[in-house]
């Protein structure tokens, strides 16, 4: 049996596993494929397992809700300082993770002797196109139009979202033509402004811009509605996962294209369908997420399971 935690940041649900006292499981795809499943698995955006680092206090790697690998997740890092701080693995209030995006160093949010949240130094936005990546123009490329084929398609299964067969068309036919900025945050991001955050956009654009041509990586994509300079609305379609109630990187993302592009002030609060983060894009060029950490529940997964 595996042993696991559910724990989620602001709705954006992963399963945890412990590595410290124990190697990676065999095949780590299949078992988020088949893990994250909400009809016959424990139900999740992902799989991330917490093991030892030789840099940090704990090593983070994840895997989406497709078995696909992934970079970086600004929600699920806050969990894994919970998880580190709450069972005594590190008890400091200033944690060092480990990730594909390098170390990050959290500032946690204690009470009652457990971690509630933290403030996560997500370093420098990554602007260079090559290194996005995408073949978009421009370093990064702010306001570009990305031209998409016919968007009237049936949708994917995965996110939390579920649509009935036959329920996942998109009326909103015809070629389609963003206007986006994208930059990456360790981990690729299209992000676009809009009026209205519909199902129609989220769900049956977002598809589409995550396999586009442009994102050789494929990509994350956020749709975005400001509020005010100093206040947006978010909606996310994330690479691998479908939609996800939140994301952390995906949030800074929008910061940093919202600055760029005129739209928002520096420090944003940012509401998602899961919960709210607060966002600042420093002058010295360090991005900075707070949000909430919450663990759900802890159970026994059949290491013989399918």
């Amino acid at each position: 049996m595996l042993r696991f935690t559910k724990m989620h940041g602001a709705g954006n649900d992963y399963v945890y596993v412990d590595c410290f006292d124990k190697p990676p499981p065999a095949d780590i795809s299949a078992l988020a494929r088949n893990i994250s499943d909400r009809h016959t698995g424990v139900g999740a955006d992902g799989l991330i397992l917490i093991g030892p680092s030789e840099t940090a206090d704990a090593r983070m790697r994840m895997w989406n809700a497709d078995g696909s690998a992934a970079e970086m997740c600004g929600n699920g890092i806050r969990c894994v300082a919970k998880y580190v701080y709450d069972r005594g693995i590190a008890k400091k209030e200033d944690l060092q993770i480990e990730t594909d995006r390098g170390v990050l160093t959290l500032q946690l949010t204690i009470e009652q002797g457990r971690v509630a949240g933290a403030r996560v130094n997500m370093g420098h936005p990554i602007l260079k196109s090559a290194d996005i990546p995408t073949t978009l123009q421009g370093d990064p490329p702010v306001d570009v139009n990305l031209e998409l084929e016919d968007s009237k398609r049936d949708l994917p299964v995965l996110g939390w979202k579920h649509q009935p067969a036959g329920a996942g068309r998109s009326p909103i036919a015809g070629p389609v033509a963003l206007t986006v900025t994208c930059v990456s945050m360790g981990n690729p991001h299209c992000v676009t402004f809009l009026d209205d955050l519909t199902d129609n956009w989220v769900l049956g654009v977002g598809p589409l811009v995550e396999m586009h041509p442009a994102f050789p990586n494929r990509v994350n994509v956020e749709f975005v509605q400001v509020v005010s300079p100093t206040e947006i609305v978010m909606r996310v379609w994330e690479r691998g996962s479908g939609e996800t109630r939140a994301c952390g990187s995906g949030g800074c993302a929008a910061l940093v294209a919202g600055v760029l592009s005129g739209r928002t002030e520096r420090h944003v609060r940012c509401r998602l369908p899961g919960g709210e983060l607060q966002l600042e894009w420093s002058p010295c060029g360090t991005v900075y997420m707070s949000g909430p950490a919450a663990e759900v529940f802890s159970g026994e997964w059949p290491t013989s399971s399918p």
